[in-house]
């Protein structure tokens, strides 16, 4: 199973949600990867405060690098969690067909279907990467037993 996490720029909640589902998974099974919606950052580790959040529950985000979203991604993945409906609408629009598409879900419809987003912590306080890590992980936590009990 080969799942890809998507926020805009790949700095602040893929790159959690790919360290996240990673710490739950069995790594020779499951291939986890992020990547972003825009290009701005791509080469650049996670945001620092992303860093901190993921090290302050013992997982170590610092070696990832942020990349762009490529179609080829529709390919090599199975499953493709989009963190807002901003992202979900950005790679829906570059799906080729009913299959594409149907690999894009919005991360927290694994706890619910209230269409609920991951809020962009990027212009917030610490406080607010502590509240996404939280909603992350919960949803990461349900894809993490799916994944497995498959």
């Amino acid at each position: 199973m080969n799942v890809l996490m998507v926020c805009l720029g790949n700095i602040c909640r893929s790159p959690l949600a790919e360290g996240i589902l990673k710490s739950k998974v069995n790594s020779t099974q499951t291939f986890v990867d992020s990547a972003g919606t825009s290009g701005y950052h791509v080469g650049n580790p996670p945001d620092p405060r992303s860093i901190k959040v993921a090290h302050d529950y013992g997982i170590n985000i610092s070696n990832q690098r942020c990349r762009r979203f490529t179609i080829s991604d529709f390919d090599s993945f199975d499953l493709i969690y989009v963190m807002d409906k901003s992202n979900y609408a950005d790679i829906t629009r570059l799906a080729r067909n009913k299959s594409d598409a149907e690999k894009v879900k919005l991360i927290l419809s694994e706890i619910n279907s209230n269409n609920e987003e991951v809020p962009d912590p990027y212009h917030d306080s610490d406080d607010g990467f502590k509240k996404v890590y939280i909603m992350i992980d919960k949803a990461c936590t349900l894809i993490a037993a799916r994944i497995e009990n498959k």
